[in-house]
């Protein structure tokens, strides 16, 4: 007994190289599924081909929101349903869900967490960060003094401009952790041009335990930078204060 087969169109293997050539790879996989879905519910050659446009479309959207996620480098990945809002003793809550609306980044804007450890500071700025990768923008995630060290091994090898425009380039910068190390004056100097140049450019997040009057602390006690850089920062942003004991004490406490 014979086993029909359905004929193979003889212009199917051109087909497959034009739409692999183009890189169309959700119309390369699906374009025969659908046709027979189309002939079985009586499509239009508009509907069909709107069906195949679509599905590229959406795979291709979903593909550069992983990109985006991917390039971001987050140690891990947070989302604002999964922060504790309840161990802070002081929170603006409906501020910080604002800046999820991500009007922040169209508007060039930064956004400064102010905390003690343990308070939840980098899970919510990684939260922003990966809420802004889904909305298709570019991110980068990174520690104050990783900064510092990787412009310091490009100084050294002369290559300080290419990864100071690393820096600069993301719609959204993360910086976590500003504060925690002494920062020496060839490190103040780097952050204060990353800042600089980002200014009404792009959107900075940072983290830091320090609150603004001790920031020239920070900056190598170079109170004319610190007065310049936070001039350029604070022009454009929104300032979270958290308070509270470390949520990594909470076992201890509960015990």
């Amino acid at each position: 007994m014979s086993t029909r087969t359905e004929p193979v169109h003889p212009d199917i293997d051109a087909l497959r190289s034009h739409l692999g050539t183009l890189k169309l790879p959700f119309m390369l996989e699906h374009h025969q599924m659908l046709a027979q879905t189309a002939a079985d519910k009586h499509w239009s050659h508009l509907d069909y081909l709107a069906e195949l446009l679509n599905g590229e479309a959406v795979a291709r959207a979903d593909r550069r929101v992983q990109r985006c996620i991917a390039q971001a480098r987050f140690p891990v990945l947070k989302t604002l349903d999964q922060f504790d809002w309840n161990w802070p003793t002081k929170i603006n809550r409906l501020l910080i869900q604002n800046l999820f609306h991500m009007d922040f980044v169209t508007q060039h804007a930064n956004v400064v967490f102010i905390s003690g450890t343990g308070l939840g500071k980098s899970h919510l700025m990684t939260a922003l960060g990966h809420a802004a990768c889904l909305r298709a923008h570019s991110v980068l995630f990174t520690g104050a003094i990783e900064i510092i060290n990787s412009l310091a091994a490009a100084h050294a090898a002369g290559g300080i401009k290419r990864v100071l425009n690393h820096y600069i380039k993301p719609q959204v910068l993360c910086i976590d952790e500003l504060g925690y190390l002494p920062i020496d004056k060839f490190g103040a100097d780097c952050l204060f041009q990353i800042i600089s140049h980002r200014y009404e450019r792009g959107a900075t997040l940072i983290t830091t335990n320090r609150v603004y009057k001790q920031w020239a602390s920070i900056f190598n006690n170079d109170a004319v930078l610190t007065s310049a850089l936070l001039d350029r920062l604070l022009h454009h942003a929104e300032t979270v204060r958290i308070d509270g004991k470390s949520y990594r004490s909470k076992d201890q406490v509960e015990i």
